[in-house]
């Protein structure tokens, strides 16, 4: 009987603390960069999601900040941060909607890497003397689909000339055949 309940004991801590660890992983998974308020400070952001991967000078003397998972991950988030660290809202970059800037303007590497971060794969494609650089981001095309984002650059590799998405090769199923 007494071993019995030693069982009992032990299941029921077992029990409790799984719980316990499960409700920590659902309020982790609740944290997410979406739901930081415009106005926080860069030092909260930075206490719970770390540094920014990348980042660079925006025109109003603040900084334009990154947290990328490329290579090999889909989502990156960005913001501003002013000269008192103070950052506005922070906004997923890898998405379909977001990547409809590049239709507007004319676009460079710079500018490129500086709204999106740095891209997963960067490659070229075509002839020697008239390749072109293409970049690539992984991200979930409509939230659903494992893709690759095609940014292609002129000849020279100034602007953006097109973009387009298509299917991400590390997703693909392959026949050992």
């Amino acid at each position: 009987m007494a071993s019995n309940m030693a069982y009992l004991t032990t299941s029921a801590r077992l029990m409790r603390t799984g719980l316990a660890v499960a409700a920590l992983g659902a309020l982790a998974a609740c944290a997410n960069m979406n739901n930081i308020p415009a106005g926080a400070t860069l030092a909260q952001v930075e206490a719970q999601f770390g540094q920014p991967n990348f980042s660079c000078p925006d025109d109003t003397g603040g900084r334009h900040l990154i947290w990328t998972q490329q290579p090999m991950g889909q989502y990156a988030w960005g913001t501003h941060v002013n000269a008192a660290g103070q950052i506005d809202r922070v906004t997923p970059l890898l998405t379909d909607k977001h990547f409809q800037l590049l239709a507007k303007g004319t676009w460079t590497q710079d500018q490129v890497r500086c709204e999106f971060g740095p891209p997963a794969i960067i490659d070229s494609v075509g002839m020697p003397s008239v390749s072109v650089h293409v970049w690539s981001y992984r991200y979930r095309e409509n939230s659903a689909w494992n893709s690759l984002m095609y940014v292609y650059f002129g000849h020279d590799g100034s602007h953006v000339t097109r973009f387009h998405p298509g299917p991400d090769p590390m997703y693909e199923k392959r026949n050992n055949l």
